[in-house]
This record gives C-alpha cells, sequence and structure tokens, in this order.
C-alpha cells in the first residue's frame, strides 16, 4: 500500500514546528555522544518541565498523586520518567522505550601505549559496526575517569572549534594490494582499532618519551595518572556537530542518531503531555547495542524495581498489583528501522520497507531469519494504534528489517513483552544505520514526535 509523503501535507504552522523540533534535536545530539551525556541533558530538560527527582521522594516518603511527575536516574547511564495518571497504576501505563547507547569504541582498561615513538589507546568496539568505516575521521573522546578517592573527571576533547582531535590511521592505497582482496570483516581488524594521539617526545626521557608526554598532558589537565584508567570509562566517537544534510535541508546528519532519534522524541512527547488519563512514562536505557545486559540495560530489573517504588508512594503497592500494573500497560519499543536505500535496493522488499518522509515505521516484529529474537506485536494492538495515528493525522508506515533470509536485528521489546504487555518497535527510519554519520528525515522526526504525544495520551 502507497503512503502518501508527509512533507506534501503540511502547511506553515507544520514547517515552522518541524524546523524548531530539528534544530533542538540538533543540540541534543551535538551535546548527547555517550548515555551519561544524554541522561544529563535529558534530567536537566525534565526539571525545566517541573519533574523532580524520585529518590528524594522515596527518602522522604513524600506520597505521589494524580499529575505528579518525577524522574529516576541509574547509575547516570539510565532514566525513566513518570507522570502520574488519572486512573490507577493497576490499570497499567502507556510506556515510551528507547536506547541511547551507541555504535563506538571504548578504551581498554590499560589503554596507552607508545611504538615508534607514538602515542596510542587501545581500543575495544562497542557494538555491530564496519570496522573499516571507523579509519580515517576525526575522533573526539568522552568519557568520566573515576578516581581512588571517588572524585569524576569528565573528559571531552575534540568538540570545541579549538579542540585537538584523535584518530585512527589506515593504510596507504599505494601498498594495499593484499588488504583490498580481504573480505570486508577483516579489512581492518578489531585489534587494529588503535587511536593515534600524539607524537611529540618528552624532553630528557629515553624511554617511552612520547607516552611520557601524554602522560604529564594529562596530569596537568585532568588531575590523572594512568592507574585511572583502570576506572575509567572513555568513548571514542566522531567529532563534529549534528548538521543539516540535503541542498533542500530536509535531512539531519550526526552520529548516534540509532537510537537518539527515537530517544529524543520520547523525551519531548512525555515533556508536551499534560495530565494524562493513564500513567505515562518514558524510559532511557544503556546497553541495547550489546544485547540489553547489565545493571544499566533493560534485562536488568530498575524499570520494574522503580515500578514498584511509584506504587508504593501511591499507597497501592503488592506484589499481585505490581504485576498487573505491568501486564496492563501499552508499550512503543521506541527504536530505528532502516530505511529504503536505492543505492543498495537488493537487500529490501520494496512493499515491506521503509521510506524517507512517510511517518513513523510500525515493526511488527524484528529478530533474524524465522523471527528469532523477536518481538512479535498481535494485530488487535496495531489496529488500535492504526486507528489511533489515523485519527489524529499521524503519518504512519510499516516494515520490516530487509529481506528474510539477508540479515536481521533486534531491539528491547521482546524484554518488557515478558511481562505480558501489548510491546511494538515504533521509531524512524535510518540511512547508514551504524555508521559513524548517520542520516534521518526532519519530516519522520517530526510525525513520529507527534505520534508518540498521540500515544501517551490517548492509548487505552
Amino acid at each position: 500500500m502507497e503512503r502518501k509523503n508527509a512533507w506534501t501535507t503540511y502547511e506553515e504552522t507544520d514547517l515552522k514546528q518541524l524546523n524548531a523540533l530539528a534544530e533542538e534535536y540538533k543540540q541534543f545530539l551535538s551535546n548527547g555522544k555517550t548515555e551519561r551525556e544524554c541522561v544529563e541533558q535529558s534530567v536537566a530538560l525534565a526539571k525545566k518541565a517541573g519533574y523532580t527527582d524520585l529518590e528524594e521522594r522515596i527518602r522522604s516518603k513524600a506520597p505521589l498523586k494524580a499529575g505528579d511527575k518525577v524522574y529516576r536516574i541509574w547509575m547516570d547511564k539510565t532514566v525513566v520518567l513518570f507522570q502520574i495518571g488519572q486512573e490507577p497504576l493497576e490499570n497499567g501505563m502507556n510506556i515510551l522505550g528507547a536506547h541511547i547507547d551507541s555504535p563506538r569504541l571504548d578504551l581498554k582498561q590499560n589503554p596507552l601505549y607508545e611504538d615508534t615513538e607514538f602515542a596510542l589507546f587501545d581500543t575495544h568496539y562497542y557494538g555491530g559496526v564496519k570496522k573499516y568505516q571507523w579509519v580515517t575521521l576525526p575522533m573526539a573522546l568522552h568519557g568520566v575517569v573515576v578516581k581512588k578517592d571517588g572524585t569524576k573527571v569528565s573528559v571531552c576533547v575534540g568538540e570545541k572549534e579549538e579542540d585537538p582531535v584523535v584518530g585512527i590511521t589506515d593504510l596507504l592505497i599505494h601498498l594495499s594490494a593484499k588488504q583490498m582482496e580481504k573480505k570486508g570483516s577483516v579489512v581492518v581488524e578489531g585489534e587494529n582499532l588503535d587511536v593515534l594521539i600524539g607524537s611529540k617526545p618528552l624532553k630528557d626521557e629515553e624511554k617511552d618519551a612520547v607516552k611520557k608526554q601524554i602522560l604529564e598532558l594529562l596530569e596537568k589537565e585532568y588531575g590523572i595518572e594512568e592507574e585511572d584508567f583502570l576506572s575509567a570509562e572513555i568513548e571514542v566517537v566522531p567529532a563534529g556537530k549534528a548538521r543539516d544534510f540535503g541542498l533542500d535541508r530536509s535531512m539531519i546528519i550526526s552520529y548516534g542518531q540509532d537510537d537518539r532519534v527515537c530517544a529524543y522524541t520520547s523525551l519531548a512527547a512525555m515533556l508536551n503531555v499534560e495530565s494524562p488519563t493513564r500513567t505515562s512514562c518514558c524510559i532511557l536505557v544503556d546497553k541495547e547495542e550489546i544485547g540489553s545486559v547489565g545493571a544499566t540495560g533493560m534485562h536488568s530489573r530498575f524499570f520494574e524495581n522503580t515500578v514498584a517504588e511509584i506504587l508504593a508512594l501511591t499507597g497501592d503497592y503488592s506484589d499481585l498489583v505490581l504485576r498487573r500494573a505491568l501486564q496492563n500497560s501499552y508499550m512503543l519499543s521506541s527504536d530505528v528501522s532502516a530505511a529504503f536505500d536505492p543505492n543498495y535496493p537488493s537487500v529490501m522488499e520494496k512493499k515491506n520497507a521503509a521510506y524517507f518522509g512517510k511517518g513513523l515505521v510500525l515493526n511488527k516484529y524484528t529478530g533474524a531469519r524465522g523471527k528469532s529474537g523477536s518481538n512479535d506485536a498481535n494485530p488487535e494492538y496495531i489496529a488500535k494504534l492504526r486507528k489511533m495515528f489515523d485519527d489524529h493525522q499521524v503519518a504512519f508506515q510499516t516494515a520490516e528489517l530487509g529481506k528474510v533470509d539477508e540479515g536481521g536485528g533486534g531491539t528491547i521489546a521482546y524484554i518488557p513483552a515478558a511481562y505480558s504487555m501489548n510491546v511494538i518497535d515504533c521509531g524512524v527510519a535510518v540511512l547508514s544505520m551504524h555508521a559513524p554519520w548517520e542520516i534521518t528525515s526532519k519530516s519522520d522526526l517530526y510525525e513520529v514526535e507527534k505520534g508518540y504525544e498521540t500515544f501517551l495520551k490517548n492509548c487505552r
């Protein structure tokens, strides 16, 4: 079924709102290249919208009532927001869930070394990447170093105009005959993704003089020593701001749009909705790109535990009520879809592909091959969403991730679905997904935010 391009439906008011949203989103992307930075920005925006820290409520045992807005941070890398609805929480929530981690390179715990008077950082790539895409790019260092006394030192190098950048070298074409014969998966090996950071030796030093020069700089600028890398979390990401893409400025190019395009629109929708009938929730989680594992991933008990705390402060906690609240919830797993790319049509099935400008994308299922690892949404739930989006003039389309047996992928959808709630993947189409620079449509950004607001207000 052919869907209308949303650009053709916009009036002047729509275009003003679309462009304002795009500018705010680009700022979020440029200032949020790690999970911690995204959480920090999200909390700042939530506070402006009247949200307060749930931890303070828990400590003071201050009760929650309809209309109250709270947020909770976990380990500085996951955040969840709630706005208490008019209906009892036992009736369920309307939940938007996205992830704020993106593919990148992480410094190893013993990263710094010198080789032939070059200083380098040893890395371990995170998430699904084409390793050859990460060479010869200007890169920035973002993260935190935690010293033994508990002091946290924030690191951000490579984003200001006057900052230096770092990067990974590549083999010159003149000597790459053997390299060019390799499969794409091994053209650049993971162990060779080492970041060049310096070449100037420290005077009057005979051994590892360049490394010592870097250590002296780190001590001077940040007050950290080599051993502090043992308790550091430094990410290597593409340097540079999010920018308009296309001569018509209809698109956005940036690092980390999977899945921060859905995270930001989920957050924006959450902050725009007031006095919902059902309790609204927005959860932005870590670790999706490596299986939603760990204490800050969706597989952790953080979300369930936080809902229990919310119930306790509404005076209605019991294990049975908690189970009912989760089971009776509706959720949009806010994650991206692969956009149809005319340069690579062979991996897509055109009738079931996502397209730029056609609005938010509903993925009934993801997974690989025979839907392995998928949440397969119920048609009753999809029908409910179809009617809701049509009634509120939200442009939407349906898609799946490429042709059968071409590959596949997953999201967090199957994890909350284990509580027996209705969940479906719903997000933005992306070109060059998982590349250092990804592309999205401003129109889709606008329609997704509008769709998420519609969902929070009307799904019941």
